[in-house]
């Protein structure tokens, strides 16, 4: 379990540092389009990584939805499920403050907002992109002959979603990934981003269930026909 704590750790770290970073640096905004598409390559590209660096160690969640979905759907213990959880968010706050070492914590450091300030649609929207985010995983992990692409699969899913999300909220479908960037920016005076914070704890969370809770239904819905 501690190689597990510690894949999580470091691969959830990664992917706030170079992913958060690259759209920090490249000050992803509706003015800067371009931003857009290589940010949301960025997240595919780092989720690419690490499955296939620490995936054969603990799945490379790396992300509380995909562990809510993973254990709804019967792939995980409780007990691991909050070991998870808590490696995912130090692990995120380690990479915020790393990152904010490097650029400064006066930069956006990639954290997520609401759209036009309401948090019903930044929800739904939220909600939304995690389904099928988690969906994808769930479909794509849960059959043997597919795990040479699942890394792949999962990557590009993951840039698709931030394609289309980031004009609305940056795209957080991950509350460990939103958290650690809003932690530091408190730390360093602006608690924005924090204040705003719980939506993106719990429409990942909601979405991530709702993907597990469909997918449960579509595979015993196919093994009766």
């Amino acid at each position: 379990m501690i190689k597990k704590f510690c894949a999580e750790f470091i691969g959830t770290g990664v992917l706030v540092l170079l992913a958060c970073g690259t759209a920090t640096v490249l000050n992803c905004s509706p003015e800067h389009p371009g931003a857009y598409i290589l940010t949301a390559l960025a997240f595919g590209l780092v989720i690419v990584a690490m499955a296939y660096s620490i995936g054969n160690v603990s799945g490379c969640h790396i992300n509380p939805a995909v562990s809510i979905g993973v254990l709804l759907s019967g792939g995980m213990t409780v007990s691991e499920f909050f070991v998870y959880i808590i490696a995912q968010f130090l692990g995120a706050s380690a990479g915020a403050a790393v990152l904010g070492l490097m650029v400064g914590f006066n930069t956006s450091l990639g954290c997520n907002a609401w759209y036009h300030g309401s948090w019903k649609r930044s929800l739904l929207i939220e909600a939304i992109l995690t389904f099928v985010f988690v969906l994808a995983i769930l479909g794509v992990t849960s059959k043997k002959k597919f795990e040479n692409i699942a890394g792949m699969v999962i990557g590009m899913t993951l840039t698709l979603v931030h394609i289309f999300g980031i004009y609305f909220t940056g795209t957080s479908v991950n509350p460990a990934r939103s958290f650690g960037p809003a932690l530091m920016k408190a730390f360093a005076g602006d608690a924005t981003a924090l204040s705003q914070y719980w939506v993106f704890l719990v429409a990942p969370l909601v979405g991530g269930a709702l993907a597990a809770l469909v997918f449960r239904f579509l595979i015993k819905s196919k093994e009766a026909e």
